[in-house]
């Protein structure tokens, strides 16, 4: 066996077997020229979009482009495509298989890609044998991303209106509450404004005691305010500045509760279209050349190892 991949053997028998490996080589051309035609081998037509992300946020450590893909190959927009495109039809998968699925997804995702270039954008390429159904595949995809992204910002900025909204009609509440109290004081005790009344009240308080002018009706008046004041002063100054800051607060909650409102209603796209796709004017697969190339070389070296074997049992 030693000699059975000798160098000059295998030379000698090449020559001799020159027109039987010419023979096996033509065979092999025609026969795979013929095999892989449209016949045997439906072709398929590729389309392609390039796209850039924008107006996405930003999650854990994954870049914008990596975000968009991760939403591109997601199930929910293949089921989608599975639907949209009646792909069952396409790809001849019945629906009541029970593995329908799983082989669903992988034919699919044989001919469906998405990846990152070099330049940050994404590429989306999709084989079918319909060129038109495949730059429509392409487009479709696109349209899908920016319903899923919306969606999926829609449901984060409708948990913060509701949030917001909450805090909102807390405070407002609470405001309601503060107002009953400093109705009642104002109703039951005369007081309006402390902050503006207390250095009036004194100041005629301390007029009328110093003169010794006016009714004792107008003094007791007085007094019964200055009295209602010292009783009930501190109340109404500490109600007063609650409802200050709680204005304050509600001006600061309506501000990010019509933030949140807008960014809920508004309808945007996710995505840059960088490179539309278009329907195929030539076939992407299969490459006939490098199948009949590859069927020659394989069919002669085949011939080679059978051709050695027998002229070696020959000489044996």
């Amino acid at each position: 066996m030693n000699d059975f991949f000798d160098n000059r053997r295998i030379l000698n028998l090449i020559w001799k077997r020159k027109f039987h490996f010419v023979i096996v080589g033509l065979v092999a051309v025609a026969l795979s020229a013929v095999f892989s035609g449209p016949k045997f081998i439906k072709p398929k037509y590729k389309s392609t979009a390039r796209i850039y992300p924008t107006n996405i946020w930003v999650l854990s450590n994954e870049s914008e482009t990596e975000q968009m893909l991760e939403v591109v190959n997601s199930r929910d927009i293949k089921l989608k495509m599975f639907d949209v495109f009646q792909l069952d039809k396409v790809y001849k998968i019945n629906p009541e298989d029970p593995h329908y699925l799983t082989y669903m997804l992988d034919i699919y995702n044989t001919n469906v890609k998405a990846g990152k270039t070099e330049y940050e954008t994404a590429e989306i390429q999709v084989l079918d044998c319909d060129p038109q159904r495949a730059s429509d595949m392409c487009d479709s995809i696109i349209y899908f991303y920016n319903k899923k992204v919306e969606e999926m910002q829609r449901i984060k900025n409708k948990e913060m209106v509701d949030i917001s909204k909450k805090w909102l009609d807390r405070k407002y509440n609470e405001l309601d509450s503060l107002m009953l109290v400093l109705d009642t004081l104002k109703n039951n005790y005369g007081i309006l404004d402390f902050k503006t009344q207390t250095p009036e009240l004194t100041r005629g308080y301390m007029n009328a005691l110093a003169a010794g002018r006016g009714s004792a009706s107008d003094t007791k008046k007085i007094e019964e305010l200055y009295s209602n004041f010292e009783k009930e002063g501190t109340k109404a100054r500490w109600v007063e500045s609650r409802m200050e800051n709680l204005e304050m607060v509600i001006d600061s909650l309506t501000a990010q509760y019509e933030l949140y409102y807008n960014e809920y209603e508004k309808e945007i796209t996710y995505c840059h279209v960088v490179e539309y796709p278009v329907p195929a004017d030539k076939k992407s697969y299969p490459v006939r050349w490098l199948i009949v190339a590859f069927t020659t070389i394989s069919a002669v070296f085949f011939s080679l190892l059978v051709f050695l074997l027998l002229d070696y049992r020959k000489k044996q």
